[in-house]
């Protein structure tokens, strides 16, 4: 008695889940791929801003620096002086920061 062999078939539902699993895998990995990108050009991003942000800074402790150098005391008596008004000592108020 020859017995015949059962082929392993492959059921339609079967098929239509290792389809969708398929499916499923290259979506994941298109959208890793996305996101990544998308992260990468964010953190250039923050980069660039955290520069610009030190320069900006860095201007301003320039320009910080220049304006108490022109408001010191010789600069103000100077200045009085080239203006031709006199210095009284009594009008000034020293204030501490």
């Amino acid at each position: 008695m020859a017995r015949k062999k059962n082929k392993a078939k492959i059921t339609k539902g079967e098929r239509m889940l290792y389809c969708y699993a398929t499916l499923a895998f290259f979506v994941m990995l298109g959208l890793k791929i996305f996101c990544g990108a998308s992260i990468g050009e964010m953190k250039m991003s923050i980069e660039e801003m955290k520069y610009n942000i030190d320069q900006q800074e860095k201007t301003n402790e320039s320009l910080t620096m220049k304006v108490n150098e022109l408001t010191s005391f010789e600069n103000v008596q100077k200045v009085v002086k080239e203006m031709g008004l006199a210095y009284n000592n009594d009008n000034i108020i020293v204030i501490d920061k």
